[in-house]
């Protein structure tokens, strides 16, 4: 068998170097054709089916053997043979020599291949077992590949030969007819005059336009499949209807409103979703709290004398539920309604396309049709399956608010940064806090200097930080809450009054109808969607926490923006996300803040990098603040000034790493940044202070001594 495959190999080879060394490409080309075209024509009257079968063999072998070359072919085709003939011909010789040359990469390659690779192949594979003929058929309608690359890459796969052959005569036939009727058009010029005749010029177009219709025939075939077996309305109530009130869900809806849809808003709990209610504002109101209890307790900082703060642990609380209704308007019904969403209370079931029932709160029932979907629900909470979790009870980030007596042994499971905001607070509020991380260090996507400065920041709030303990299970002992924890092989009993679970969040992707529909989940249990957030249902869209791939209030805002346009404009002109600048901040303190790549990122994928870094407790403003602590890293690329990523450490830190949002968003980089004034004494000084490292570590040193030797010159 091997001798056979080398012996195909060589012949192959043998017969493109013929092909090349005789000189044969001479005829392919225009000036080529037309001196012959009488020729051939005469050629063709006396003997038609040596030409044609001269042809086929010709086409045949150049596709069989992979030689660039069929567009040409096709043309001379159409100018040989003319339209109809010409079609008919190509066709069979393209199918043919396409099918040959499958063959010839299944026979030669595919056993070697699937051996070698066939654990990466297997997903392939199966995708062809399911659709393969239609996945061939979108190669071919809409050629992204080169036709001779696909005849290779296909005979890896486990497709049949028959349905190889068949679907790709009938995916290469629209381009064949296009083709072949430029080459007729060809054949009537006489001269370069010639070109600019309607019928040329047609041809042309057709060229041009024919992958852009193939792709709009391609889109409705992939729709019509999708949908089959749902009845579409013949009229619909609303031209979106958006599934949750969260950030996602109100600037969808917002966005949908502004440019005059009718828009329908549906939301079962309250309106603002997770970050109004028990995420961004209520741990911020906390944290701000927290904060000023610790500058009272460190006021000798401020040249005071100590404050012994009394605090009410029950007014705090409700301080922060006065927040949430100081910011609940910009949220509310009442708003949007005002500014034309339709609002509804209740839970949505999406039961087609293009129907939501609505369970209203007040026990009525409505079903509304729609164009298109938005899915909004956000994420929840992830409780992990922990033995005897459910009989020592547990608070999350979503429940803890509900607590007006201070806990006094507070156990916070994870060290993400959710777990770390709220165990620092409590500490400075006075809880006995016990953090318990399973990994090594805290915040773990943060590069390590990151992490210890966080680390030794608790240490000195009295935080008693657990790392490298696994949960194993949790026991009431004498009426007393245990956590029984692994450390390095060993068993270690905990002690609290209260457990705040902190370990991540888990997309809402149950109960509103996505099993009906099958729109299935991606490894990261969040909606499976495409790069403009389209589900398996060009008109179902998801956007915010429950599609990922980041949960980030500020990165919900920025999806809904691409779910409202792709949704309402999509058949016109759709949009993929752009995730290319992505900031996040924790606010601890000092507080952590980063946008783009870290060091153990870079690291990770291989990426080259300098490293800037500017420490803060050089700066002024920092320094008379009493907040001179942290630093300013910058990645950027090797010998360049374009910024790779930026992480900052430090007070106000997620307010600070806007101007290197800007930088990576609109191209600039740290030269600019180093030319731009900033206000003295303020603590965004330090962007430009690292700016000038990066310059300093720049600086021409040859030139730098000429200087020197000119100034000693002038001196005399």
């Amino acid at each position: 068998m091997k001798i056979k495959k080398v012996v195909l190999v060589v012949i192959a080879l043998l017969l493109v170097s013929l092909f090349f060394q005789q000189g044969w490409y001479q005829y392919f080309n225009l000036e080529s054709i037309k001196n012959q075209q009488a020729r051939f024509a005469t050629a063709y009257a006396e003997n038609p089916s040596k030409i044609i079968f001269g042809f086929l063999a010709i086409y045949i072998a150049m596709a069989a053997l992979s030689i660039p070359g069929a567009a040409f072919l096709t043309l001379l085709g159409g100018a040989l043979f003319g339209l109809v003939n010409g079609t008919i011909i190509v066709s069979i010789a393209s199918t043919i020599g396409a099918t040959l040359a499958f063959l010839g990469s299944r026979f030669l390659l595919r056993d070697w291949v699937q051996t070698k690779f066939g654990s990466k192949l297997a997903a392939i594979n199966e995708g062809i077992d399911k659709e393969g003929g239609f996945y061939l058929f979108t190669l071919r309608l809409v050629p992204v590949f080169p036709f001779f690359a696909v005849n290779l890459l296909m005979g890896l796969t486990k497709i049949k030969t028959f349905t190889y052959a068949w679907v790709s005569q009938l995916g290469m036939l629209p381009a064949t007819i296009v083709y072949v009727l430029a080459g007729t058009e060809l054949s009537k010029i006489s001269s370069l005059k010639g070109i600019a005749s309607p019928g040329l010029l047609g041809a042309f177009a057709a060229l041009g336009l024919f992958p852009l219709i193939a792709k709009k025939i391609l889109d409705i075939i992939k729709a019509n499949k999708v949908y089959q077996g749902w009845k579409k309305p013949a009229k619909f109530d609303t031209n979106m209807v958006v599934i949750g009130g969260g950030s996602a869900g109100l600037i969808t809806a917002l966005i949908a409103a502004a440019v005059k849809a009718k828009v329908t808003l549906v939301e079962k709990n309250k309106m603002g979703g997770d970050c109004l209610n028990t995420g961004c504002v209520p741990s911020k109101a906390l944290i701000k709290t927290a904060r000023i209890v610790s500058q009272a307790k460190h006021a000798e900082r401020y040249g005071l004398e100590a404050i012994d703060v009394k605090m009410d642990f029950a007014k705090v609380m409700e301080r922060i539920q006065h927040v949430i209704k100081e910011i609940e308007p910009h949220d509310s019904v009442e708003r949007f309604t005002g500014l034309g969403v339709d609002c509804l209370q209740g839970a949505a079931t999406i039961k087609s396309p293009w129907e939501v029932e609505i369970a209203l709160n007040d026990g009525s029932k409505k079903t509304v049709t729609t164009k298109n979907i938005v899915i909004a629900t956000g994420a929840r909470p992830f409780v992990p399956p922990i033995p005897g979790i459910e009989n020592t009870g547990y608070f999350t980030s979503d429940t803890i608010w509900e607590i007006r007596e201070q806990p006094k042994r507070l156990l916070v499971l994870g060290g993400g940064p959710i777990g770390s905001e709220l165990t620092q607070a409590f500490a400075r509020l006075g809880s006995t806090v016990t953090q318990v991380e399973m990994g090594s260090r805290l915040l773990a996507r943060e590069d390590i200097e990151v992490s210890d400065l966080v680390l030794r920041s608790f240490l000195a709030d009295g935080v008693d930080v657990r790392l490298e303990h696994k949960a194993l299970r949790f026991e009431v002992e004498g009426g007393e809450k245990i956590l029984i924890a692994e450390h390095r092989g060993s068993e270690v009993k905990i002690a609290f009054d209260m457990l705040l679970c902190a370990v991540g969040r888990s997309a809402r992707v149950t109960g509103f109808g996505l099993e009906t529909l099958g729109i299935g989940l991606a490894k990261t249990r969040t909606v499976e969607i495409n790069d403009r957030l389209q589900t398996k249902y060009p008109n179902i869209f998801a956007a915010g926490d429950v599609a990922g791939p980041y949960q980030f209030t500020h990165i919900a805002s920025h999806m809904a923006w691409y779910a409202a346009v792709n949704g309402l404009f999509g058949k016109f002109k759709s949009f993929p996300v752009d995730y290319r600048v992505v900031p996040w901040a924790t606010f601890t303190e000092p507080e952590c803040a980063r946008v783009g790549l870290n060091e153990q990122e870079a690291k990770q994928q291989g990426i080259a990098y300098e490293v800037s870094s500017y420490g803060i407790d050089d700066l002024d403003r920092a320094i008379a603040d009493a907040v001179a602590h942290g630093f300013v890293k910058v990645l950027t690329v090797p010998g360049k000034d374009k910024i790779l990523g930026v992480t900052i450490v430090g007070e106000h830190a997620g307010d600070l790493i806007a101007e290197f949002v800007a930088a990576m968003k609109h191209g600039y980089g740290l030269n600019k940044i180093l030319g731009t004034i900033h206000i003295y004494p303020t603590l965004a000084e330090s962007n430009k202070m690292v700016a000038g490292v990066w310059k300093k570590a720049h600086a021409p040193q040859g030139l730098l001594k000429w200087v020197e030797k000119f100034h000693r010159w002038q001196r005399g």
